[in-house]
């Protein structure tokens, strides 16, 4: 095989080109009509990332998300949000440049030595002790939930409690253990919320959302 040396910009590019034009299809374009039309909004720039990121097109029809959480996100990021994630992962990959030109910021705290003692002293996870931390800090704030259901779950439990209102949790655990448990309890928390239905998601698809929905506050979808 002949390989051709091409930058990573023009990859991109092309990957994004050969996921629109897929998108396309009669087998893709109803649910996409149907879901935009259904929650009022331009969905293409966060699938584009989702499916970018995870070359699977099934995420058209897992892809769930709130009336006006789009918006929302974009809205509270340009208020200057703090975008508090489970993992070192998803906090590593959001893109910072777009963070500090909007004021923004992103915190996790799975290795603070205050979570890791009272997750011991109360027998819970770090993530499940890591949010009770995290619910203190002042609005707004986006959730970025890609690893932890039980970090998800209970954030949903003080959702429902009024301990906490966020302005927006994108919910994308990944898993077998209460993976799908939790993300219904966050479809029926009363929050905006983005997420992806079933097993599927993980870290690197919270980051993918996180950065679209950076590009979009800052005017580059």
């Amino acid at each position: 095989m002949n390989w051709q040396i091409v930058k990573p910009a023009d990859i991109e590019a092309k990957s994004f080109e050969i996921i629109t034009r897929k998108l396309q299809e009669q087998k893709f374009s109803a649910s996409l009509n149907a879901l935009a039309k259904q929650k009022g909004v331009e969905i293409m720039p966060l699938l584009l990332r989702i499916i970018h990121t995870t070359a699977d097109f099934s995420m058209v029809k897992r892809l769930s998300l709130s009336h006006g959480a789009i918006t929302q996100g974009i809205d509270s990021l340009r208020a200057g949000a703090t975008i508090v994630t489970d993992t070192e992962m998803i906090k590593a990959g959001i893109d910072k440049n777009r963070l500090a030109r909007l004021g923004s910021r992103c915190v996790c705290f799975m290795t603070d030595p205050e979570v890791a003692e009272k997750a011991q002293q109360n027998n819970t996870t770090r993530a499940y002790a890591a949010i009770d931390k995290a619910v203190l800090l002042r609005n707004p704030l986006i959730f970025a939930i890609g690893n932890a259901p039980t970090a998800l779950g209970h954030l949903c439990e003080l959702v429902t409690k009024g301990a906490v209102q966020p302005a927006l949790i994108i919910g994308v655990p990944v898993g077998f253990v209460h993976v799908v448990e939790s993300k219904a309890m966050l479809e029926s928390a009363g929050v905006p919320f983005i997420t992806i239905r079933g097993r599927k998601g993980g870290s690197t698809v919270a980051v993918s959302i996180c950065n679209a929905l950076l590009r979009l506050a800052t005017a580059e979808a």
